[in-house]
């Protein structure tokens, strides 16, 4: 599947702790976060403060959110 490269650890982050993952809606998402693409479609990253949250593995970790949070997404 595409997501594989990039939201693969996520995705299996997710299903280790338990999370439903419908790999039919993965085939229909991106890792871009969408407040950062602009009306051209470039896309804007502040790479140092981007650089400076990856572990060891190059892996930004998983953010906490309520599962009963309507912004949870999956």
């Amino acid at each position: 599947m595409a997501y594989d490269a990039a939201l693969g650890p996520a995705v299996a982050e997710l299903r280790k702790a338990g999370r439903e993952v419908d790999a039919e809606v993965l085939a229909h998402i991106s890792p871009a976060r969408s407040s950062t693409v602009n009306y051209y479609g470039s896309i804007t990253v502040a790479y140092e403060h981007e650089l400076a949250q990856l572990d060891e593995k190059g892996h930004r970790p998983l953010r906490s959110v309520a599962t009963d949070d309507p912004a949870a997404g999956l």
